[in-house]
């Protein structure tokens, strides 16, 4: 699993347990529901600080308590390509 994949599911993850729509939490968020799909696909590999913390406030945590999750913390950067 690559790391766009891991904000990905913890999203349809999140959705589900909460029963939003991707749809619904785009508007939730005040986001684009083009940036939010982009996300979901895995089209946008690094989304923005802001656009998490956007989502994490629909979901009523703190953008750390959205990212504290098992997967994203074993998660190994070192294994992935970057071209920063």
């Amino acid at each position: 699993m690559i790391y766009s994949d891991i904000y990905a599911k913890r999203i349809r993850e999140l959705c589900e347990k909460r029963n939003i729509t991707i749809n619904k939490l785009a508007t939730l968020a005040g986001l684009k529901q083009s940036t939010v799909d982009n996300i979901i696909r895995g089209t946008s590999k690094n989304p923005k600080v802001r656009t998490l913390h956007k989502i994490a406030n629909v979901f009523g945590m703190t953008l750390s308590e959205f990212l504290d999750f098992s997967e994203l913390n074993n998660y190994s950067i070192d294994d992935e390509d970057d071209d920063i």
